[in-house]
């Protein structure tokens, strides 16, 4: 008596080797299907073990509704992945690699080695394991005529057609590490809405610095300093005054209300609070004291402790009749103007803002026009600030979308 025919498993192709693609992958295998991931780098998660340069930080431990407010105006979107897998989840999936955590103490989480090639070696092994196949120096180049996706590799080009395709190519910063926003045009083709993809997470430039401050201060860091857009409220941190501009966490931390200013008014003025730890009284009460035959540099370095880079700042961006009076000196160190008039290019920001629209996407992040193609981390139009914020996401958001890739052939085997 003839054996029935065994079904074949459902094959399921993923684009791009990041945290999303790697997190749909794991959820994918878990569920019994096969899966190939294909990247066009000689190896997959570049970028995020670039983002483990200096300490992997890979997610927050803040309160939820704190946590979600980082997303913005996507808050609505990126709920659902969060609360499928937000910080204390994605934690515990760490965990479970053999790689346990920290929480440092502005509330951010790193691997205790502050590492992150260790966490994707142990992903990977797990992945492998489990039996997915990964594929690298294999470049998804769009789709056939058809419908088959057209994937270059080193000795030539297939042409794959598998049940279900998930792309998680990342947005178009940092390219030479494979995010090169490439897939625009192929998903544009198809009527899919993307919005414009602009830096995130990323440096200003000014109008121009003076050849002083260029030549003797491009690279300090400006510590222990607030920066808000005028009328709002500051945040605390650091930044780093460069050739061109402004760059660093404090900054990157604001970037997307400044950028979202400047192209509205083509220029933005963030205020910058020097000493933010004394009142504007206490301030212009020390620059009262009689200062002698002592320079005003002197004088504001022994009352204020103002002296470097402050000093510089201040000296570049207050003209000379405030220097003649302390309460105007006093209003300038606690609130000093800095008019920024571009983000710095799209590749050297750390993320991008823009992407694929959520009016293309369905709650599983299948694009309505292309059933059984479903689009997941960065590519997507969201952005979040450095903290474990953006990583998080782009995890959270995998795991949606593995899971949407499963439920819909699930269905379509039920039908």
């Amino acid at each position: 008596m003839s054996q029935p025919a065994l079904t074949p498993r459902p094959s399921i192709a993923i684009i791009g080797g990041g945290p999303a693609g790697l997190m749909a992958a794991e959820v994918l295998s878990q569920a019994g299907l096969q899966v190939d991931v294909y990247d066009g780098m000689p190896s997959v998660g570049r970028k995020f073990l670039l983002a483990g340069v200096g300490g992997m930080n890979i997610t927050h431990s803040e309160a939820y509704p704190a946590f979600l407010s980082r997303y913005a105006e996507r808050a609505p979107q990126v709920a659902p992945w969060l609360r499928s897998f937000g910080a204390e989840a994605l934690c515990q999936w760490i965990h479970e690699l053999g790689i346990q955590t920290f929480v440092g103490s502005s509330g951010r989480v790193f691997p205790t080695d502050m590492k992150a090639a260790p966490l994707l070696r142990a992903w990977l092994k797990r992945l492998r394991e489990a039996g997915v196949n990964i594929h690298t120096r294999h470049r998804w180049l769009g789709w056939n005529d058809n419908g088959s996706l057209r994937i270059a590799h080193p000795d030539g080009e297939l042409a794959i057609k598998p049940d279900a395709t998930l792309l998680a190519l990342g947005g178009a910063s940092w390219a030479r590490l494979g995010s090169d926003g490439a897939w625009r045009p192929w998903l544009q083709q198809r009527a899919v809405e993307i919005a414009p993809l602009q830096p995130s997470n990323c440096g200003f430039e000014v109008t121009g610095w003076s050849e002083l401050l260029r030549s003797k201060f491009a690279g300090a860091p400006l510590k222990n300093v607030a920066i808000g857009l005028q009328g709002q409220t500051l945040r605390l941190g650091e930044c780093v005054v460069t050739e061109t501009g402004i760059e660093g966490s404090l900054i990157y931390a604001l970037s997307a209300p400044i950028r979202e200013q400047i192209n509205r008014d083509s220029s933005s003025t963030v205020s910058i609070d020097l000493l933010p730890n004394k009142p504007l009284a206490a301030v212009e009460k020390a620059l009262h004291k009689p200062r002698g035959s002592r320079s005003m540099a002197k004088h504001l370095h022994s009352q204020l402790g103002i002296d470097g880079i402050k000093a510089a700042l201040l000296r570049e961006l207050a003209d000379a009749a405030t220097f003649s009076d302390p309460a105007r000196l006093a209003q300038a160190i606690k609130a000093l103007p800095l008019t920024l008039i571009r983000t710095r290019p799209l590749d050297e920001a750390i993320s991008t803002a823009g992407g694929v629209s959520f009016a293309a996407l369905d709650e599983r992040l299948m694009l309505k026009n292309l059933p059984g193609v479903f689009c997941a981390g960065e590519m997507l139009d969201w952005e979040a600030p450095t903290g474990g914020y953006l990583l998080t996401g782009c995890f959270a958001s995998g795991r949606i979308a593995g899971l949407g890739v499963a439920e819909w052939l699930r269905e379509r085997t039920m039908t």
